[in-house]
């Protein structure tokens, strides 16, 4: 096979996962806490498919992981006493049985027995680490910027809201939760504020998403036809040397 039609192969396969990431962007773009993503990429050498006359190595494209921006999405008044939404940086943090995940997703409820929970019944810690119980008989809950949370006068808990030297650590982990996949520990986050009754959006901005869907769609296009190109110049090298012969 000839190495601009490799070359070519390369950059639609990095494209197709493009496009699949951008139009994930367009479908969460109502979500709850949603953090748009976008495709890395890299050239990478490879061996050629002809030896002769052609670069060594030839250089493909291939993707090199996928970036996630944690900037502010707009907050949304719903009064709901339990949504909250992070100003700031910072997360959530929640338990499940693997362990701590983390979260933008302020969409919070009680369950039967009381305690904080996400929409999936995962325990929403508090600063301390354990788990927020709330008592329905004692009145209204209110929630301090700082993410403590009261009942008339009297301290309930605290929600934790954590961050990271780095937020590239994290890895989605599904549910709009992520996971720390590094060694680097979670540390309180000094300068988020708690917005009780409140909800984050996704920090999505469709008409971009659209715009660079175009632009893909349209890259896809031109690599196929590239493709297209190589592939009738070598079948026509190959006629001609037939009637050579």
């Amino acid at each position: 096979m000839d190495n601009a039609i490799l070359v070519g192969l390369s950059r639609q396969m990095v494209l197709r996962r493009e496009m699949e990431i951008i139009a994930n962007n367009i479908a969460n773009m109502d979500t709850t806490g949603f953090k748009v993503e976008s495709m890395m990429q890299k050239t990478e050498p490879g061996a050629p498919a002809v030896t002769q006359g052609g670069p060594k190595p030839v250089k493909f494209v291939a993707a090199d992981g996928v970036a996630r921006n944690f900037g502010q999405g707009g907050l949304t008044l719903t009064g709901a006493p339990l949504d909250m939404a992070i100003e700031g940086k910072g997360f959530f943090q929640v338990m499940d049985p693997n362990g701590p995940r983390f979260t933008r997703d302020g969409r919070f409820t009680m369950d039967t027995t009381g305690r904080l929970v996400t929409q999936a019944g995962l325990p929403v810690m508090g600063d301390g680490g354990g788990e927020i119980i709330i008592d329905p008989e004692k009145g209204e809950v209110t929630i301090g910027g700082d993410g403590t949370i009261s009942q008339g006068a009297e301290r309930v808990g605290k929600v934790g809201v954590y961050t990271f030297a780095d937020a590239g650590v994290l890895e989605k982990a599904g549910d709009n939760l992520f996971r720390n996949g590094s060694n680097l520990a979670a540390e309180p986050a000094a300068n988020a504020s708690v917005r009780q009754g409140f909800l984050e959006g996704s920090n999505v901005k469709p008409v971009f998403e659209i715009t660079r869907m175009i632009e893909v769609s349209r890259a896809y296009e031109q690599a196929g036809r590239m493709i297209d190109s190589g592939s009738d110049l070598s079948r026509r090298a190959v006629e001609r040397l037939g009637k050579i012969q």
